[in-house]
C-alpha cells in the first residue's frame, strides 16, 4: 500500500519504517525541514535498538522516504497516519491542536478517497474531531471526497519498539465502516502470518479507550507495588520476597510489579493524567487513577529521602554518583524519569552529582538537566564514582547489573549503594562490607 505517516517523532518514525520493512511504499512528513533532511541522510533523531539500519535499509529499497509537502504524498495515498505529539495541557488533558492541524491540512490537500488514522494517543471523541475538521476544509473546497477516519492506538514499549511492532501482541482497529476496517485488515496482514485473531476491530470510541486504560492499568500496578513497598520496609518485611510470593499467582503474574522509583517516560503520566481529565469532564471523580499518580509523584523521591537520612539535609559536603538517567534501559528517553526529581531535589540541598547514561546524557546536558548546577556528566560508570560518597542506581541497563564491585568500593570514599530498582542482592553486598539500601526492605546490617 501507500501510505503517509505525518510526524516523525518516535510513534510516527517506528510505524512507519516498520510498515515500508512489509514491503509498503511509505512517506514519512513532517513540518521540521533540518529534521527531514537529517532523516533523508539516514540521521535518526532518537534512539531506539534497531532503528537505524532498518531505516538506512528501506531508504536504499526505496520504499521509505520523507518530506515536508503533505499535499504531495497525500496524492498517491491510501492510508494516512496521524502520528503528532498529543502534549498534555495545563489541566492534564491531552492537547489536540497538533491533531487537528494536521486534519486541518489534509482536508485542504486530499484529492482522492483516503482513510485517516489516529495513531498518535488521543481521548475519546477525537476522531469525531479529526472527522469534522477534515469535513468543514472539504465543504470549503466545495469538494466530495470519500474519507474514513480510523483509531488505530500504539502499544509499542520503548527501547523494544520495532519487535512490538513486528511481532504484536494486538493491534486494535476502531472503525466505523466495514470498508475501513478491511482496509486496515489487509494493511496488518502481514504482521499475523499465523493467526489474524490478534488484530482485534471494535467501535472508534472504544479503542480511543483502549490505549489508555492498558497504561492506567500498567501504571496502577507499578504504584500498587510501590505503596506495597513502602508498607514492607515500614513493617520489615521484604518487598522482593512478597514480589515472588504473589507473582506466582498466575492471576497476577509478574509483568510490571517489580518495587522502584516511580514510572516516567512519555505514555504513563501523560495517560493517566488525561484518563483522569476525561472522566473529571464527564462527571466522574476517578479515585482510583488519582492515587495511582499520587503514590508516583511520592515514589519518585523515595530515593531521595534515603540518602537525606543517611547524610542529614545539608548535602553540601557529599558528592553522589549517578548511574542511570533514561527512564527505562533501552532509550535516551527522560520524560518524567525519576533521575530528574532525585537530582534535583539532592542538589537544591548543596550536593554534587557525577553522572553516567550510556543514552541518555544529551538529553539531561541540552534539556532535562541543563540549568541545574554541580552536575557534571562521566564517560563511564567507573569514572562517575571516583570520589563520590555513595552511588546511585536509577536506571537498569545491561552494563549496571554486574558491576566489579570490588572496584566500586575501591574508589567510592565509603560503600555504600542506594538502588532504586532493587538490582542486586544484598546477601552479597553484605558480606562484601558495602551498605546497601533498596526499596522496600530495611537497609542489611555490613558485616
Amino acid at each position: 500500500m501507500r501510505l503517509t505517516v505525518i510526524g516523525t517523532g518516535y510513534v510516527g518514525l517506528v510505524s512507519g519504517t516498520c510498515f515500508a520493512e512489509m514491503g509498503n511504499t511509505v512517506t514519512c512528513i513532517d513540518v521540521d525541514s533540518k529534521k527531514i533532511e537529517n532523516l533523508k541522510n539516514g540521521v535518526i533523531p532518537i534512539y531506539e535498538p534497531g532503528l537505524e539500519p532498518m531505516v538506512h535499509r528501506n531508504i536504499k529499497n526505496k520504499t521509505l522516504f520523507f518530506s515536508t509537502d503533505l499535499g504531495e504524498s497525500l496524492k498517491a495515498c491510501d492510508i494516512a497516519f496521524i502520528a503528532v505529539g498529543t502534549p498534555m495541557g495545563e489541566d492534564g488533558s491531552a492537547d489536540l491542536k497538533y491533531v487537528l492541524q494536521v486534519a486541518k491540512e489534509i482536508g485542504q490537500k486530499m484529492v482522492s478517497p483516503l482513510i485517516v488514522v489516529d495513531k498518535s494517543t488521543v481521548p475519546v471523541g477525537t476522531a469525531e474531531k479529526v472527522h469534522d475538521t477534515i469535513a468543514h476544509e472539504l465543504e470549503k473546497r466545495k469538494v466530495d471526497i470519500e474519507f474514513h477516519v480510523v483509531s488505530n492506538p500504539e502499544f509499542l514499549k520503548e527501547g523494544d519498539a520495532i519487535s512490538d511492532f513486528m511481532k504484536p501482541d494486538r493491534v486494535v482497529v476502531g472503525a466505523d465502516s466495514d470498508a475501513a476496517a478491511s482496509k486496515m485488515r489487509n494493511l496488518y496482514s502481514p504482521f499475523f502470518r499465523s493467526s489474524m485473531d490478534r488484530l482485534i476491530t471494535m467501535d472508534v470510541k472504544s479503542a480511543e479507550m483502549t490505549k489508555y486504560v492498558a497504561n492506567a492499568m500498567l501504571a496502577t500496578k507499578i504504584s500498587f507495588m510501590n505503596e506495597i513497598a513502602n508498607i514492607c520496609e515500614l513493617v520489615g518485611a521484604d518487598v522482593n520476597k512478597v514480589r515472588i510470593g504473589i507473582g506466582s499467582d498466575s492471576r497476577i503474574g509478574y509483568s510490571f510489579i517489580y518495587p522502584g522509583s516511580g514510572y516516567g517516560g512519555s505514555c504513563f503520566p501523560k495517560d493517566v493524567k488525561a484518563l483522569k481529565r476525561t472522566a473529571e469532564q464527564n462527571g466522574y471523580t476517578p479515585h482510583l487513577i488519582k492515587a495511582v499518580e499520587d503514590v508516583n509523584d511520592v515514589q519518585k523521591l523515595v530515593i531521595a529521602k534515603k540518602i537525606i537520612a543517611r547524610f542529614g539535609e545539608n548535602l553540601s559536603n557529599y558528592t553522589f554518583a549517578v548511574w542511570g538517567l533514561a527512564f527505562k534501559p533501552g532509550t535516551d528517553d527522560m520524560r518524567e524519569a525519576p533521575a530528574i526529581y532525585i537530582i534535583k531535589e539532592l542538589v537544591k540541598r548543596g550536593a554534587k552529582i557525577r553522572a553516567y547514561d550510556p543514552k541518555a546524557m544529551g538529553e539531561a546536558q541540552h534539556f532535562y538537566l541543563k540549568d541545574v548546577e554541580n552536575v557534571s556528566y562521566l564517560d563511564s560508570k567507573y569514572e562517575t564514582i571516583s570520589g563520590a560518597d555513595a552511588m546511585i542506581l536509577l536506571t537498569e541497563w545491561k552494563e549496571f547489573r554486574t558491576p566489579d564491585f570490588d572496584e566500586l568500593k575501591k574508589q567510592l570514599n565509603k560503600p555504600i549503594i542506594f538502588d532504586g530498582r532493587n538490582q542486586y542482592d544484598e546477601t552479597s553486598l553484605s558480606q562484601m562490607g558495602i551498605e546497601y539500601h533498596q526499596i522496600g526492605k530495611a537497609i542489611a546490617q555490613v558485616n
